[in-house]
């Protein structure tokens, strides 16, 4: 790979070539801007990925997840087990559909839920399992189904990040030779593959795809020319055309983006190995290159040193910032936000995930940097660190 030509380098930045620029000026002269044949074809294209199955798309990543809670008959008296570690839509739409969420503490390792901690927290109002796929990492899928089929629970998969992720050779939202339920995936601008805004949903019946295109406008159902009847309460959540073939052409190359992110994380590695960063107490993602995508390289700082020193995350950000490196947090943990804590969670009821939420850090991972950046980025924390802990 070349040298870097980014004077300031962002935890992440969207490719957006100029086929695909000239393609939304197409949809846009073509007098049909809102969801039509561009939306269709996307879903027609994602559901050939997935093996066939059905997939809707719409607005954003938190409507599929909502919308799952609901075809899924989630609602007022019910549970649903999930990570404390995400971005905050995954529990946000538990509330919306008057759900409880119900926070099982990660695995310090892989910083997804811990499976091995699902089963102590079931009762009999648990009507589902959300894991999350943090950076593109999946769970133990097999695990997870067995423990779904053993309490007869559903499973909403938070695969926000994980589009082009797989679990021993299967793709993540494929259901052969998978057991797969629904299967949420975002499309937000920071995501591998994006439509600026939007996301699908996979599910496993044509009469689950007919109920989500219901929810996803107005619960609404057209027949012949002036056909129109609702028997649900639906919302407005539907994807664009301009969204969906930008789409659609980002799509073109989720083999190209998974593996040149694929190379840079495992330059990454190479370059950590030559620091003393992990002696000081840094710890690095799981390097896994059968599964993950690589949504993010995320590590996590050796925190307890730092506030032993009057430092924080905040100030090894801030440290990198004035190298010219952005770094991003994902995610403190949820339950410390006043919404949560109001509702009685606390934070020290999943240490693990109370120590990650304050310790993980974001560093800059996307398809035009390079080997260079990389190094680049390494030194910079290699540099903040040292300072910080003088």
């Amino acid at each position: 790979m070349s040298n870097s030509q980014i004077p300031f380098l962002p935890f992440t930045k969207p490719t957006i070539d100029e086929a695909t620029i000239a393609a939304v000026g197409e949809v846009l002269r073509s007098g049909w801007i809102t969801t039509g044949p561009k939306n269709a074809q996307l879903e027609k294209t994602l559901s050939d990925y997935f093996g066939g199955r059905p997939v809707r798309c719409f607005a954003n990543g938190t409507a599929t997840m909502e919308i799952a809670l609901r075809i899924a008959g989630i609602g007022p008296g019910d549970e649903v087990i999930t990570s404390p570690i995400s971005w905050v839509s995954t529990s946000n739409v538990i509330l919306t559909v008057g759900a409880k969420p119900v926070f099982v503490d990660i695995d310090p390792v892989t910083r997804n839920i811990d499976l091995n901690l699902i089963e102590q927290a079931i009762t009999p109002a648990t009507k589902a399992i959300m894991p999350v796929y943090l950076a593109g990492l999946p769970v133990d899928m097999g695990y997870l189904y067995r423990i779904a089929d053993k309490y007869h629970l559903r499973v909403i998969e938070d695969a926000a990040q994980a589009l082009g992720s797989s679990w021993q050779g299967n793709r993540i939202g494929a259901a052969s030779p998978l057991r797969s339920d629904l299967v949420s995936f975002s499309f937000q601008a920071n995501k591998n593959i994006t439509s600026i805004e939007g996301g699908c949903l996979v599910m496993n019946t044509e009469e689950e795809a007919i109920l989500a295109s219901k929810y996803r406008l107005q619960g609404v159902t057209r027949t012949g020319l002036d056909g129109m009847e609702v028997d649900v309460l639906g919302g407005k959540h539907n994807l664009t055309d301009v969204n969906a073939v930008i789409g659609l052409h980002q799509f073109a190359k989720i083999v190209e983006v998974t593996a040149i992110r694929h190379e840079l994380a495992k330059h990454y590695f190479a370059s950590f190995a030559k620091t003393s960063l992990v002696a000081l107490g840094l710890q690095l993602p799981v390097a896994d290159f059968a599964n993950s995508n690589w949504h993010m390289f995320q590590v996590v700082l050796p925190i307890e040193s730092l506030e032993n020193k009057g430092s924080n995350r905040a100030d090894i950000m801030q440290k990198m910032k004035d190298q010219q490196i952005g770094c991003g947090l994902h995610y403190p943990i949820i339950t410390q936000f006043t919404l949560y804590r109001e509702l009685g969670y606390d934070p020290a009821s999943t240490p693990h995930a109370k120590r990650v939420g304050k310790a993980i850090l974001t560093l800059p991972l996307f398809a035009q940097m390079t080997n260079a950046d990389v190094e680049r980025v390494v030194v910079s924390l290699e540099n903040a660190l040292l300072s910080a802990l003088k």
